[in-house]
């Protein structure tokens, strides 16, 4: 099998996280600057086969699409002609980011590692990919 790879799309920064090979278990990978990440991307999928992205979609709690979703669209485009053979699935990504940070308190780590905000990004995207491990079967 090949791995599932999901990503908390952001304009400055992106979380990603992937799964093992099995598709089983979601773990954080990396944060890094988003103007890096077609050419990140296309490094690791030439290492490691990658079957789907997971992309988060922020929604508002109305369920109407967040002022974000404008530059993940355009993004998507991108990321959709960079690599064609790879489809892309949406997850919502409401809460993600306080489920990060709850998470990252429950861990034990101290204010300033909850400052992070890289470290928020990528437990954000294997939040997202976790959801949509849960959710596919």
């Amino acid at each position: 099998m090949a791995r599932l790879l999901a990503l908390d799309y952001g304009t400055v920064r992106t979380g990603i996280a992937v799964t093992d090979e099995l598709q089983i278990i979601a773990s954080g990978l990396t944060t890094l600057a988003t103007k890096e990440l077609v050419a990140f991307l296309k490094q690791y999928t030439s290492e490691e086969q990658v079957e789907l992205f997971v992309v988060g979609e922020p929604k508002q709690m109305n369920n109407e699409a967040s002022e974000s979703e404008a530059s993940i669209s355009k993004f998507l485009k991108t990321l959709a002609k960079a690599f064609p053979e790879i489809p892309i699935h949406r997850v919502d990504e409401r809460f993600t980011s306080k489920m990060a940070f709850q998470t990252m308190i429950d861990s034990g780590l101290n204010k300033k590692q909850r400052k992070n905000k890289a470290l928020v990004d990528e437990i954000s995207a294997t939040i997202i990919l976790q959801s949509y491990l849960y959710n596919r079967s």
